[in-house]
């Protein structure tokens, strides 16, 4: 297998580097923070004896997000150039890895994920104004208009972004501010009282439960290519966003924790809003409830930023129909693959319409290319020892592998726990190469005399 050089791909006409660390920040952090921070707690409660252990889940989920963020940095600080995991797998393993990411991110993993972030956002709107709406009309509405926003200009895009952002971290601050000040919390609430579930069987479900919630620190390598001085920038969006982001789900759930005995914890579908009911008093509700919609709203737009930068790369390769690599002239925006990717999106949520059903694949299918990314890494530090690496990841290769085992380790949990739908998911994996080889003929057919890269 060779790997083909980063010259190889460079691309004159990439999309113009307009995002600065703020910007870049915010669609990284809004990414992260949708709604697992809202529906997680009570999952870990039921699967949990102890609130000390859970806080532990919740360090170790910022951990393995860390070792991720510092292992990325390397890779997108050597490839600075839009696509984020598709670029690594491409640069690491090779096209045929590569197509098989990206036909599959296009396909399936961003559309589940824009769409069940999305979904719960129309729900939590329905609570809010009393009505019974279909929540797949209000979601397409969401992702129609999210797209439009960010058609128009990345800087316009970036901006909401950073403003969403602000408005769900102040959010959780008052959260946190508010259980502080209020004075309600109590030490006996951290006492452990058993789940009925041992602890080996706990961790598998916990773990994914924190994992989801931590997802979207990688994101931000699908915009690598619109950072300004991305060499300096990304290493510092990556490590202080995860940051972060670890500090606020430990002070939040902690928060909660003091504020809600174990017990009341694993009855409360909506733990939020009862702390704040409880602290604040009933008219709390709706604030949570518009906490929760910002929340939603602020993943699923930066969600939609990144996504369709991979579909652009991929087309930039000729590995995708070429048309979703182009720029819109006036705006400097992947004005076509934005708009697919919403089409696709609101085709997943008509066709499933659940928030299980749309997460679900995305976990199980994303951490197995996840791991492989980190293990790009190690390939190129052997295949490439001279290359430039401006950010050189530390305690290399112990971070790479501890992320790559993490990555594998979800993999096998998740086979286990339902081996069925997971094993077809695999299937869907597994027809990457057949497609890649059947693309390269017929893209050879198209141009005779040329030859297809050798991977």
């Amino acid at each position: 297998m060779t790997a083909p050089t980063a010259a190889t791909h460079a691309d004159p006409a990439d999309l113009p580097r307009r995002i600065g660390f703020w910007g870049g920040s915010a669609i990284m952090v809004g990414v992260i923070i949708g709604s697992g921070i809202f529906k997680s707690p009570t999952d870990l409660a039921r699967q949990l004896d102890s609130p000390w252990t859970a806080l532990l889940f919740w360090l170790m989920g910022g951990l393995i997000s860390l070792c991720g963020a510092l292992t990325y940095a390397e890779l997108a600080t050597m490839f600075p150039r839009s696509g984020g995991v598709y670029v690594f797998l491409r640069e690491g393993f090779g096209r045929v890895t590569a197509f098989t990411f990206g036909w599959t991110y296009m396909i399936l993993i961003k559309p589940f994920a824009a769409g069940g972030i999305a979904i719960v956002f129309a729900e939590y709107m329905n609570q809010l104004t009393g009505s019974d709406w279909d929540p797949r009309f209000t979601t397409c509405t969401v992702l129609i208009v999210l797209t439009a926003v960010n058609s128009v200009h990345v800087q316009v895009g970036t901006g909401a972004a950073l403003l969403m952002t602000s408005l769900k971290v102040a959010a959780l601050l008052a959260i946190i501010v508010l259980a502080v000040v209020g004075g309600q919390g109590a030490s006996a609430n951290f006492a452990p009282v058993a789940s009925g579930m041992p602890l080996y069987l706990a961790i598998a479900p916990a773990m994914a439960a924190v994992l989801w919630t931590y997802d979207g620190w990688s994101d931000v390598g699908a915009v690598a290519g619109e950072v300004r001085e991305p060499q300096r920038r990304l290493p510092r969006i990556y490590i202080c966003g995860t940051l972060l982001v670890t500090a606020l789900y430990l002070a939040v759930n902690a928060a909660c924790m003091s504020v809600l005995p174990v017990e009341e914890m694993r009855q409360e579908e909506r733990i939020a809003s009862r702390v704040m009911e409880l602290l604040v008093g009933p008219a709390a509700a709706t604030a949570v409830t518009l906490i929760v919609l910002v929340s939603t709203l602020g993943s699923t737009h930066s969600s939609i930023i990144t996504g369709a930068r991979v579909t652009f790369a991929q087309a930039r390769d000729g590995l995708l129909f070429r048309f979703l690599g182009r720029i819109s002239p006036r705006f400097g925006t992947p004005i076509v693959s934005l708009w697919v990717q919403a089409t696709l999106s609101c085709i997943a949520v008509c066709a499933l319409g659940k928030f299980s059903a749309l997460i679900e694949g995305f976990v199980f299918v994303m951490w197995i290319f996840y791991g492989m990314a980190a293990v790009s890494v190690i390939i190129l530090r052997r295949t490439r020892p001279d290359a430039a690496r401006p950010f050189h990841c530390p305690g290399y290769p112990w971070i790479p592998l501890a992320f790559a085992s993490c990555a594998a380790a979800m993999t096998v949990l998740s086979i286990l726990a339902d081996p069925r739908t997971n094993l077809a998911w695999l299937g869907v994996l597994l027809l990457g190469p057949p497609l890649y080889w059947v693309w390269m003929k017929a893209a050879a057919m198209r141009r005779p005399g040329a030859d297809a890269p050798a991977d």
